[in-house]
């Protein structure tokens, strides 16, 4: 998947300014897809060039004027047709996994001290996706909200993001203990 298409996809919620997308993509889509603020505007300047999206200039009397940004017919034809393609297997990149990895020959305190970060980040990221599917949600259960609610497929996105959290979260928290575990043991037998 292009970055492209994750703007794109996000654009079809409504109309919205480079900031706007940038804090829409820090709250829903940056649980499978990260950019940075940049990014985001650089890709938006490609795809109205390219006429997926249309802007418009709006002027504001107390703020700098901004652009607002919207999905075109030729966008929408572009995501259906990213939607009908064969999607790619996923792949993890990670330094983290390349650090643990070799921990055994590098040294575990600082791997281990950035492994209790990441279970860290994970569990608050945990608590702003349980947010954002309580208000999708309303007043809704979620097996009702799953059933009839609106927009599901942003929610489906946050219940695969909380997976993805809870399980790294989990292998996190684990791998530090089997390494400070180790540690302990390593240095209890060189005391002998």
């Amino acid at each position: 998947m292009a970055l492209r298409h994750a703007v794109l996809a996000a654009l079809l919620d409504g109309e919205f300014s480079g900031y706007e997308l940038a804090k829409s993509f820090d709250i829903g889509v940056a649980n499978f897809w990260h950019a940075s603020p940049q990014q985001l505007y650089t890709e938006l300047a490609k795809l109205e060039k390219e006429g997926l999206v249309e802007g418009r200039q709006v002027v504001q009397e107390a703020r700098p004027n901004k652009r607002l940004f919207q999905v075109t017919d030729a966008g929408r034809t572009e995501l259906e047709e990213f939607a009908a393609a064969a999607s790619k297997p996923s792949v993890i990149r990670d330094d983290l996994l390349v650090k643990v990895q070799n921990a055994d020959r590098i040294g575990t305190a600082p791997v281990i001290e950035q492994l209790v970060e990441r279970a860290s980040a994970a569990d608050a990221k945990l608590e702003l996706l349980g947010k954002v599917l309580r208000k999708m949600r309303g007043d809704l259960d979620e097996e009702e909200y799953l059933l009839r609610g609106e927009r599901i497929g942003g929610y489906l996105t946050c219940l695969r993001g909380i997976a993805f959290e809870q399980g790294h979260r989990d292998w996190c928290r684990r791998s530090a203990a089997v390494l400070r575990e180790r540690e302990r043991l390593a240095t209890r037998a060189d005391a002998h």
